[in-house]
């Protein structure tokens, strides 16, 4: 999940961050099955055993297609001979799993426990390393090579023996399984749901580790298992892994912690030394000497903070600032660059969503005139200076996979098992938020949406929509940024309109995390990122198995076992094209669920910088490039008055 903010900025996922949301753990009872499944297949043959493996290869990729060969010098998006030194710094621009954007009390950002803080996949190194330029391709870093049995359920990776720990200690296969067995045991729920198909770490030397898959496994969790940090051993031994702490952990990668103060800022300093700088993965990338992020809990002082040089790089996710805030010095003059570049990404699905655990919620109709209150039109004339467009999709800014005309063939097929156990809608066009007439109270669909509530059940009273039990229809918007503020109070005034009466709770960050952890919200604001390649992810957001979970990636509790079905025949798709088809299917029963209320999008990076970095001439395809492809141009820095 990442911020949502006017237009929530895509998650980017560096080299070092996991290919997949990794999303909630199973419910208790599915915790069992997966236990015993689990117990049971002890006693037979590990996954992979007696398989013959096949070749070593260089790099994986969801379905075996990769862009570099063995030998690649370096990624095609970055410059070879960008130059070291000098400093990025920027506020977080995205979260992931215990991550916030306004704090951090803890450098352990793989747990549940604790605000961790941004920026420490970079201390870590994984076995291999994406390649943001394709979809889901990886190659080889720590691991120079991995060979896959002939039953794809053992994957058997050989190690660099040059590996090594910020503390000069090598890195091992023995590391590598403790990293995996823990993560999968004491780890953040969002990644120990995505690896609980994991069945076995074995440590077969020094360099070399298999990993043993059951043959339930989704097709990118070997992707997932080879981007997830690797840790030391031997500096948790007698250390809680799952502790909070403000300790700097040993690690391997191209940073290693610096200065930080709890909550305001954290520094990371490039490691001279690096062991694996020169590898092809790494080539043209980590060319700072320091990357910095600071923390401001208001956006407003955020924005006063950056024109005042205090850090240099801001990827602009408000449109009234962007609109009208960058008329300073610093913009005139020259000195502060303003970019609008394209961003390729799938949007995924952004809005507010409902509590379907919550009795208030579970009537369809409900949800249906809720969502008819929410006059898009006017909030981007009026709030947005027309900058974005509706969502419609989980799929948004990938059209191959969604929903569009009326389901056939294929996609057809996947879908009549559940006819007459879903809404008939999912059979016809997609559904598609009503677009308004702009006034900011469409009487038209607002008396539309009092009919519905009337048919669930709501009648008014004294102007309140009340059931017979005498209970008014209320909802609280939970939120922690106040940067939404009118967006909501305009869509509570037409709430209001309806007979709903709602307010605003405004938390800060970390009992805003608690709460969405716990699902005690009736409504939250959220962007559910999606992958070029869907799959573990949408168990993790939408599958019943993640419904019930603590710190779970389904807020809305979706469990439906249409959903379920569709999102397994995603996840045990065999090719591109039967992905796409699965995906619009399970587009069409997201959208007839109305779970959520779809906000806004936009297919673009607005960023904005002080002129005193260089740039490759392309930015990687999925990424928008910086820090990691960027460097630091000492003479530009000299002419803007910026100092490292």
């Amino acid at each position: 999940m990442s911020d949502f903010r006017d237009d929530a900025g895509s998650p980017r996922l560096t080299r070092r961050r996991a290919l997949v949301c990794v999303g909630a753990a199973a419910a208790a009872g599915a915790l069992w099955s997966v236990k015993a499944r689990g117990e049971q297949q002890a006693a037979a043959p590990s996954p992979g055993a007696g398989a013959a493996f096949g070749p070593e290869r260089h790099g994986l990729s969801a379905f075996g297609d990769l862009k570099y060969g063995p030998d690649f010098p370096h990624f095609g998006y970055v410059n070879p001979a960008a130059p070291k030194g000098g400093t990025f710094s920027q506020i977080p621009p995205t979260r992931e799993l215990n991550q916030s954007f306004t704090t951090f009390n803890t450098l352990n950002a793989y747990i549940l426990k604790g605000d961790g803080a941004q920026g420490m996949g970079l201390t870590f190194d994984t076995l291999m390393a994406r390649a943001t330029d394709e979809p889901d391709a990886l190659y080889g870093l720590v691991a120079r090579s991995v060979a896959v049995s002939d039953d794809g359920l053992a994957y058997r990776f050989r190690l660099r023996p040059e590996a090594r720990f910020h503390d000069g200690s090598r890195l091992t296969a023995g590391d590598v399984k403790w990293s995996l067995d823990t993560l999968k045991q004491k780890g953040h729920p969002l990644v120990a749901q995505a690896i609980r198909d994991l069945q076995a770490v074995e440590a077969e030397s020094e360099d070399s580790v298999v990993l043993r898959l059951a043959p339930s496994r989704t097709r990118d969790l070997p992707l997932t298992l080879a981007a997830l940090p690797i840790f030391s051993s031997k500096y948790y031994a007698g250390k809680p892994f799952d502790a909070a702490t403000l300790e700097p952990p040993l690690g391997s990668g191209p940073y290693r912690v610096g200065r930080f103060e709890q909550g305001r800022f954290i520094e990371f300093e490039r490691v001279a030394d690096y062991w694996a700088k020169d590898l092809p993965v790494n080539v043209g990338q980590n060319n700072f000497d320091k990357v910095r992020f600071e923390f401001f809990r208001d956006r407003d002082v955020g924005f006063e903070a950056f024109k005042a040089r205090a850090y240099l790089f801001r990827e602009e996710f408000t449109s009234r600032t962007w609109a009208t805030g960058y008329d300073f010095p610093g913009v005139r003059d020259g000195r502060v660059k303003r970019e609008t570049l394209a961003d390729l990404t799938p949007s995924g699905g952004q809005g507010w969503f409902f509590n379907l655990r919550r009795r208030k919620f579970q009537d369809p109709r409900v949800r249906e005139a809720l969502n008819l209150a929410f006059d898009f039109e006017w909030m981007n004339r009026n709030l947005m200076f027309g900058a974005y467009k509706r969502t419609s999709s989980v799929f948004q800014g990938a059209p191959e996979m969604m929903a569009a005309g009326r389901p056939e063939g294929a996609e057809l097929a996947l879908l009549e098992p559940f006819r007459g156990r879903i809404p008939d809608e999912a059979f016809g066009e997609p559904y598609v938020p009503p677009v308004s007439d702009g006034s900011g109270q469409d009487r038209a669909l607002l008396r539309q949406a009092m009919k519905l509530l009337r048919e669930a059940g709501f009648v008014s009273r004294n102007g309140r929509a009340t059931n017979a039990d005498g209970e008014t229809l209320t909802i609280e918007f939970l939120e922690f940024d106040p940067g939404l503020d009118p967006h909501v109070s305009a869509y509570i005034k037409n709430l209001k309109v309806i007979g709903v009466e709602a307010t605003i709770r405004l938390v800060d960050a970390a009992q805003f995390q608690q709460r969405v952890n716990a699902f005690d919200f009736d409504v939250v604001s959220q962007r559910m990122s999606m992958s070029a390649t869907p799959g573990e992810g949408l168990r993790q957001a939408y599958s019943s198995s993640s419904a019930e979970l603590p710190g779970s990636n389904n807020l809305s509790g979706v469990a439906n076992p249409a959903v379920d079905a569709l999102v397994e025949a995603i996840v045990a798709a065999k090719s591109r094209d039967e992905l796409n088809v699965a995906c619009r299917a399970l587009d069409r029963v997201l959208r007839s669920l109305r779970n959520w209320i779809p906000a806004w999008y936009k297919d673009t990076h607005t960023l904005a910088y002080w002129d005193a970095f260089g740039r490759p001439a392309e930015k990687p395809r999925y990424v928008r490039g910086a820090p990691e492809t960027w460097w630091w141009d000492a003479a530009k820095a000299e002419a803007s008055g910026v100092k490292a």
